[in-house]
This record gives structure tokens, sequence and C-alpha cells, in this order.
């Protein structure tokens, strides 16, 4: 039978005094330590252990780990003294301020095969836990977006501000539930009681699947909040950990429902998900000890809280940037206010962008245009007037949308034939043309360097490989033309007549050309 590690815990303040009442109750609490002899004192004797000084911790054989929940400032230097001195380390959120020292901490403690474990709490709570076993499991369908919002009045500090105080849950639990690192990620902040301590942070993140995120946090909020979102195409969850344990984790069956190519609500009842109550930081606690005693990795281990502080270091320095990037809103442009528009840009009068959209610097969009939900476009591309853009499309580099263009909810456009994660090919974008009044249809996929002709279709779902006529109606994968269109979008029959316009059209050299036009070009002639 293995012996049960034994740990001391370093900081035994506001925090550091769960972690103490938790692993002596896990029977592994071998020792305090805390600069403030009087809180050492009181702690060794509530709980009988012995305070010691950091050093003679390192020292003693007997303690198999340290648990730090010192200052986040001086995370980094302790969590290196006690790897050096062959300890395994549990070290609270952030692993550390500075990027480059995390790294360094992964690979000494990879070099001595000791644990390093980061303290994200909620990736060890049951509400949580049985979320992400419904995402993986699929019943909420396709992640579209998730939110959270984590909010109090206080506790307010001053060697770090909101988002690296109090966002890390949340990007843990974001990331956890994506499978994947965002493309990119923007914020803003705003300081209210120090000019410079941001108050109050909203975060965006979106992923290459499509997936867009964002976290509110803040410790000047009238009451506490704590809850996360997740909209999926099949339903919605939420946990909300200010609820009793019976409520905490709910799921809502809502679906979107297209009729007549218009999306529709369909509301369900709310359903409570049972879950066994049990602490969040106990179960923290003891997986850090089975880890020590099995070799498994934590699953909140260095590497992890190294992806975390990646998106925190892009937060912070996308709200570093000057406000100049952010575009003044006009009576004759609609910008939502969770959207987000890089400079330089050219929007067209009467456009509009809705909620989570991101717009890369030098796109160009024309007028009365409508970029729906979670869009992202750019950079370098050129977008006309009067197009429609639905959820969920990404529009990259390469990309032309002529005048009238709709592109349907998550179509996608390539640019890269041959894709690889590790190989550079900003060289390789080729050029995809959308020409005038072409319509993309939901969920199909456009390969790049081909073009598709004008007032062309696109059936949904389907996978254009090769040019497109115009007026060509393509369906299925890899595509194929099973007809015409007219200029109006209707399938044509065989006397090629648009029935809702009446506009006659005839088959020449293997392109549909209208018989008015033919008839003019005829007398000028």
């Amino acid at each position: 039978m293995l012996r049960q590690p034994n740990v001391a815990i370093i900081g035994c303040g506001y925090w550091g005094k769960n972690l103490v009442r938790n692993f002596h109750t896990l029977k592994s609490l071998a020792a305090v330590c805390d600069d403030n002899p009087e809180t050492a004192e009181s702690m060794s004797k509530q709980f009988h252990v012995p305070y010691l000084t950091f050093h003679e911790i390192l020292l003693n054989k007997e303690i198999d780990g340290v648990v730090i929940a010192a200052p986040a400032i001086q995370h980094y230097t302790l969590a290196k003294k006690a790897l050096l001195a062959n300890k395994h380390v549990y070290v609270e959120k952030p692993l550390s301020l500075n990027l480059s020292h995390a790294k360094e901490l992964c690979e000494l403690a990879r070099s001595k095969n000791l644990r390093l474990m980061v303290g994200h709490l909620l990736q060890y709570h049951p509400a949580f836990l049985k979320l992400k076993e419904i995402v993986q499991r699929g019943d909420l369908g396709r992640l579209q977006y998730i939110y959270s919002n984590r909010l109090n009045l206080g506790k307010i500090r001053r060697e770090e501000n909101i988002l690296w105080s109090f966002a890390p849950h949340d990007i843990s639990m974001i990331l956890s539930l994506a499978g994947e690192m965002p493309t990119d990620v923007t914020a803003i902040s705003a300081t209210h009681l120090h000019k410079t301590v941001a108050d109050i942070t909203t975060t965006h993140l979106t992923f290459s699947s499509g997936l867009a995120a964002h976290i509110f946090v803040s410790w000047l909020h009238p009451f506490k909040e704590q809850k996360l979102i997740i909209v999926g195409e099949k339903g919605m969850a939420v946990f909300n950990d200010s609820n009793s344990w019976e409520e905490k984790l709910q799921l809502y069956p809502h679906k979107i429902e297209w009729v007549s190519g218009v999306p529709s609500p369909l509301k369900a009842e709310v359903e409570y998900i049972p879950i066994k109550p049990d602490e969040p930081l106990t179960l923290e606690c003891q997986h850090f000890l089975d880890c020590i005693q099995t070799g498994e990795t934590p699953r909140t281990d260095g590497e992890e809280g190294v992806r975390v502080l990646e998106v925190l270091y892009k937060a912070e320095l996308s709200m570093q940037e000057p406000t100049t990037n952010v575009i003044p809103l006009q009576k004759d442009i609609f910008i939502h206010e969770s959207a987000y528009v890089d400079q330089p840009v050219e929007i067209g009068i009467g456009t509009k962008i809705w909620h989570f959209s991101h717009i890369l610097g030098q796109t160009k969009i024309g007028k009365n245009c409508v970029i729906s939900q979670n869009v992202m476009i750019g950079p370098n591309v050129e977008i006309g007037d009067n197009c429609k853009i639905q959820n969920n499309v990404s529009l990259y580099k390469g990309v032309i949308l002529e005048d009238g263009v709709f592109c349907g909810p998550s179509c996608v456009f390539t640019n890269v034939n041959t894709p690889r994660a590790e190989v550079e090919r900003k060289d390789d974008f080729l050029e995809t043309r959308i020409k005038k009044g072409a319509t993309i249809g939901a969920n199909s996929t456009i390969v790049c360097g081909n073009t598709i002709g004008a007032y062309a279709l696109i059936g949904a779902g389907s996978v254009i490989t090769k040019d497109v006529p115009d007026h060509a109606l393509m369906v299925g994968v890899p595509a194929r033309q099973i007809g015409w269109v007219s200029h109006s979008g209707e399938k044509l029959g065989n006397d090629l007549i648009c029935p809702r316009e009446n506009r006659q059209y005839k088959i020449d050299n293997n392109q549909l050309i209208e018989i008015q036009k033919v008839q003019k070009l005829h007398k000028a002639g």
C-alpha cells in the first residue's frame, strides 16, 4: 500500500487557510508556513502541525509536496525552489505572472519527473465535471458560444487586476470545454478605484471551430454571481454556482429551427441535472495527493496553466492597445457593443455588424450589408454592397464578395489547399471570388481558388471544388450542377421562365442568358 503523501502549505491567509483545513482533513498536512509568524502559529496550534520556514520545509525529506497560496508575484520563485528541492508543487492560480517563467516551471517539473499542478478550482467542481460530460457526449450538439460572469464586491487587489484575479477560472473552464486554443483574444477594461488597476474587464475569444466566448469579471458589483452559460445547436446549459446543489446545473433543450429561411426558437422546459454534492477544494486537494502517489498528470497541470496564461497575456495586451483602434460609431453604421472592429477598415453607410463579430484590419465592407452574429472577416477581405453574411461565418484573406452575395449560416471558406499546423502557408493563399448576387447555402464549403458565378446558388451542405457558372444550381459532395436558377434564385423548369419574375432565359454555349438581353444585342448588331 502506498504511503499517504505529506504536504506543507505556504501561505495561510485569505485562501491558504482553506487549503490547510482540507489537507488536514485528508490527513496529509505536515507543516505550515507564512510570512506572518502570528498566522503561522495560529494555524499550527489549530491543526496540530509544526510551523516551519520555507527553507526548513525544502530540507525536510518527509514532506513530499508544497502547496503555494502566497501572493501571485511570489509563485514563480517559490515553485522553482520547491521543484529544485524535488518537491511536487500545487500552486494557486495564476501559475506565474510571467509567461516565460511559467514555461520554465513546466520544463523543470518535466525534467525532474515531478507533479506541477495549478489551482484552477472549478475544473474539480462536480457540476462542471457533469457539464463537461454532457458536452463531450454531444447532448448540446456543436457548441456555438459560451459566456461567463464572475462578479462580486471585492476582494479588491493591488498586485493584480481583476482580469488576473478572477478570469483564470473562467478561461480554464472555457478552454477545457472548447478543446482548443482561441485564434483571437480581445479585451476591454475600466478603472475606477485606481487609475492603473482594472476593476472590470470583458474578454472576447474566437476559435477556429466557429465557437465564440466572452468573460465578464468585476469586483465592483452589488452581488455575487458566478455563472457559465453554454449554447449549442441542440440545447443550452447553465452552471450557476450561486444556486443550491439541486439547481446548480440546468439544461435547456431549446432549439432554433429554420422556417422559410427565418430562424424560429423552439423553447423547452428547464431540466435540473442531479449532482452529488461535494466540496470542489477537497476534490482538488485529493487529486494532487493521488497524482503524487500514482505519477498521474494532474487535470490542471503546468501546461494547462500556461495555456490559461497565454490567453491572459493576449487579453492584457489587447487592453493596452490605444483606444484609437476602436471605430467611432456613426448614426449611419450600426456596430453592436460586443463586436470588435480593428483599424484601419472601411465600412459603408447602412451596414450593420451584430453580436460577437470581429472585423480585422485592411477589410473593406460595402454599403447596406448585414454582418450577423459571430462572424469573423479579414484581414484584407473585400465585400461589396448589399451583402448578407449569416451567423458563424469566417471570411479569410483571399475571399472577395461582389455585390448582393448571401452567405448562409456556418458556410466555410478555405484559403489554403494543403494546410499544415506546423508549416507556414501565408504565401499560398488563393483567391476565392463570389460574383454578384450569388447564394452560398448553410454549412456548405467553398474550396479556395475557385470562382462562384453571378447569381449561382450553392445548395446547403455542398462542397465546391471547381469554378461554378453564372446562374448554376449546385448540390452534393463534391457539388455538381443539377440545373439553373434565375436572378431571384428560383429554380428554372424546362421552359426556362422564372416563376417569380417571369423573366425568360435561354441556354447558349452552356451559359444561361436572359432572352430580352439577347434580343437587344441582336438589334444593336
